[in-house]
């Protein structure tokens, strides 16, 4: 008989090598390799019998409410349009963020589907006082409090749900799968389980995940590759939430749902063109801030980008980006450089964006680097002015889509000008500040 075989796993991303290494070349963790017993794969004679069939794809019947509402507008628009019948869903973020509330929160939306709610981490009793103090509706939930597989896939095909919620993955577990519980792939080989359970019986499964420190899933990551969707939960400055699309099978991922933690939950924030602007009152803007008109998918909304340029206290500049990726902002600071006359090379570069949102939108370049001039040159934009425009390596500000919506939104927010490409449409009350270029933009706007 032969023994087991030893391999050596990484506790990150699961990749498995015959030997211990100090670095996973996979994921590039450092430390993460552990000792893992693999029993040996009997060989079959014969080929297994199939429960499926081959079929032709236009003999096919899609069923006509395969996708059904969550009962909150913000979740829906990030899944896609709703939730897909029989789908597999991984919701990611940092404990306490509001997961298992918003789950709650969905579950007791759907009065005409049978759900239950497995949970690994907290009692039937805590469960039922989080319904009570946000005044859920929980009589069609069903509650199991348990972490082995077995049992929890012997409650599925008994209970029959139509909507499963595993909170949180990290909690199930099993002796007949062969690697270490709480092991990359114990979590992967519990999952797939779980995934085909649920398919089999058209059912839908939420799996909530934790993130780590640096914003990654903790152990779920392994299984992204199983789940037709990959949403992660972000916290925005003061009771702002946020959730993003990193994957999704049925939908667009450049989706994003705002949402704000109340007493009652999670409230879906319908408009928030203006959410991430702050208050001031009447009177000339501080030095460094620029308003740029960005979009997530189809949705445009108005950010506020500031910007501090002081004397670097080393020997060269460095930068310090909030929310943003600091390539992009060397990449503003170079073109500047370059085509603005400004020197930023003995200058540290501090940015930061209102409201606790991360955008990656090119729009937002124009808007940028004029934060960035008026930071240095220590002279306010002009009042009730925005900008959106992709700057180009030889300082081209160039179009970008959803320009008309975009011009609507800065005057649906009270600006009266607006600095952008020429292709721009115009939109009445609002001046279109037409700029081919970055020397085109700054020379209108120093003397505005």
């Amino acid at each position: 008989m032969k023994e087991n075989k030893v391999v050596f796993e990484c506790s990150k991303c699961g990749f498995q090598s015959p030997k211990w290494l100090g670095r996973c070349p996979d994921c590039g963790n450092w430390n993460t390799f552990t000792q893992q017993s693999v029993s040996p794969v009997k060989p079959t004679a014969s080929v297994v019998a199939s429960t499926g069939k081959v079929a032709s794809l236009d003999s096919i019947e899609v069923d006509a409410e395969y996708r059904f509402s969550s009962g909150l507008s913000e979740f829906d628009r990030v899944l896609g349009g709703g939730i897909v019948k029989a789908s597999s869903v991984l919701l990611g973020g940092e404990p306490g963020i509001g997961k298992s509330t918003l789950m709650l929160q969905v579950l007791s939306s759907l009065k005409d589907k049978k759900a239950l709610y497995v949970s690994g981490e907290e009692s039937a009793q805590q469960i039922k006082q989080r319904s009570m103090r946000l005044g859920l509706e929980v009589k069609d939930i069903d509650v199991f409090c348990e972490t082995s597989l077995e049992n929890i896939l012997h409650a599925i095909q008994t209970t029959k749900p139509q909507i499963l919620v595993i909170d949180s993955l990290q909690t199930v577990t099993s002796p007949s799968v062969g690697a270490v519980i709480g092991s990359a792939s114990h979590i992967k080989a519990c999952a797939f389980e779980l995934i085909n359970e649920c398919k089999s019986q058209g059912c839908t499964v939420f799996f909530i995940g934790h993130v780590t420190k640096e914003g990654l899933l903790a152990g779920p990551k392994v299984i992204e590759h199983l789940v037709d969707t990959v949403l992660y939960f972000e916290e925005g400055a003061s009771s702002l939430r946020l959730i993003r699309a990193a994957k999704n099978r049925f939908g667009s991922v450049d989706e994003i749902g705002f949402f704000l933690m109340e007493d009652k939950g999670l409230t879906p924030v319908k408009d928030p063109s203006g959410f991430f602007l702050c208050q001031r009152e009447e009177g000339p803007i501080p030095a460094g801030i620029a308003f740029s008109a960005v979009s997530e998918g189809t949705r445009v909304f108005l950010v506020e980008i500031q910007a501090l340029v002081v004397a670097s206290k080393s020997a060269y500049g460095r930068i310090f980006a909030e929310r943003m990726d600091n390539a992009r902002v060397s990449r503003i600071a170079a073109v500047l450089e370059r085509h603005g006359g400004i020197q930023l090379a003995d200058k540290d570069i501090y940015i930061n964006l209102a409201g606790g949102i991360r955008v990656s939108d090119v729009a937002m370049d124009l808007a940028l680097a004029l934060a960035i001039w008026s930071a240095v040159a220590q002279r306010s934009l002009p009042q009730k002015t925005a900008s959106f425009g992709e700057l180009s390596l030889a300082g081209e500000v160039r179009p970008v889509g959803l320009a008309q919506r975009r011009m609507k939104a800065v005057k649906e927010m009270g600006f009266v000008a607006c600095a952008a490409s020429p292709q721009t449409p115009k939109e009445t009350g609002v001046k279109l500040i037409s700029c081919s270029s970055i020397q085109d933009a700054l020379k209108i706007l120093k003397f505005s």
